[in-house]
């Protein structure tokens, strides 16, 4: 029996310094058009029961309230950069109004870090008000959320392993330079393929835009959208028309819908 599709929000796309960065005097850091607007990457994953977000970003907070998401089942890490967990502590919102702790998904190197910069919320002294979670150790096998069962998928972030998620026919990839051959494989099928490209000129651990189309190309996948964009890349308007068929710059408040 076929399972209803699942509903993808980009709630940021942007790279770890955002666009607009601060202080940068760029025409692309002035632009007026609100798909150069990009908080730092994410996105939510929504079944008919089940909610979750991949990374808590240090906009977090308002990305939450700008999706008006009341409601969350479970927080997906990649890695631990501080772009991609920092806005960790705000789980506690959800634990006041749930009244259980968040079910966190992440690595043991992830996990570490985490513990390292939030320990307060694992202490055995617990004071009032912290965010309460409970931590799961995922490697590359798959597990389930709910309804929505995620297949992590390893790449490399120059010499940092990383984890993608592939949920259903969706694949989601951040921080990527480059994947082993086990791992491609993995993602064949995918109807959909959320891919870093972080600007046109080469880059030490992500991808660039000819790279990542290049990626796109080698797996056969027939849409992609491109994120964790820097303003480096260039204007949504002028990027946008220069891409191959069935891919696009993604952009934050994005919805898609795909298939299980």
């Amino acid at each position: 029996m076929n399972q209803p599709p699942l509903k993808i929000t980009f709630l940021g796309t942007g790279t770890s310094v955002g666009v607009p960065m601060i202080a940068c005097p760029c025409a692309v850091c002035h632009s007026s058009d609100k798909k150069d607007k990009r908080l730092r990457s994410s996105i939510l994953v929504e079944s008919e029961t089940t909610r979750l977000v991949v990374d808590t970003t240090p906009d977090f907070r308002y990305q939450m309230l700008r999706a008006q998401v009341t409601r969350l089942d479970a927080v997906l890490f990649t890695h631990p950069h501080k772009d991609h967990l920092a806005g960790m502590d705000d789980v506690r919102a959800y634990n006041f109004f749930s009244g259980k702790p968040m079910d966190v998904y992440a690595n043991e190197m992830t996990q570490e870090v985490i513990i390292r910069e939030f320990p307060y919320a694992f202490t055995d002294i617990r004071y009032p008000g912290i965010p309460e979670i409970r931590l799961n150790t995922i490697a590359t096998e798959t597990f389930s959320v709910g309804d929505i069962e995620v297949m992590p998928v390893q790449v490399w972030h120059l010499k940092m392993p990383v984890l993608g998620f592939r949920f259903g026919r969706f694949t989601y990839i951040t921080d990527a330079s480059r994947m082993d051959q086990p791992e491609k494989k993995k993602i064949l099928g995918s109807e959909v393929l959320v891919l870093n490209a972080l600007r046109k000129e080469k880059h030490i651990s992500h991808f660039s835009l000819d790279e990542a189309i290049g990626f796109v190309r080698e797996l056969q996948i027939p849409r992609a959208y491109f994120t964790h964009i820097s303003h480096q890349l260039g204007k949504h308007a002028d990027v946008q028309p220069e891409l191959p068929a069935g891919m696009q710059l993604a952009y934050d408040g994005l919805v898609i819908i795909v298939d299980r």
